[in-house]
């Protein structure tokens, strides 16, 4: 599975951005490997390619910010969707 190209951090705006549409699937992931009790070195090495071996702080910060993200998206950011859906 390919990951889009991503920032270090990711996005902590109140509402949905594009750059969260095209990480929808990274955000999910992200979760699931969170909720199985997966080392985040192992997440940042298969989901964003990264070598926390080889630069920790970087691999430690794009994976904290995107696990916080996803966590925004399942307590506020789906009712964005919502109300999305329903304006068409």
């Amino acid at each position: 599975m390919t990951t889009p190209q991503f920032e270090d951090r990711a996005p902590s705006d109140d509402f949905i951005t594009n750059y969260d549409e095209c990480h929808f699937v990274t955000y999910l992931r992200i979760l699931d490997a969170a909720d199985e009790g997966a080392d985040w070195r192992e997440v940042a090495q298969i989901v964003f390619g990264l070598d926390a071996g080889a630069d920790a702080e970087r691999a430690r910060q794009v994976y904290d910010s995107h696990l916080e993200r996803a966590r925004w998206m399942t307590t506020h950011g789906y009712r964005h969707l919502l109300d999305k859906s329903r304006k068409g």
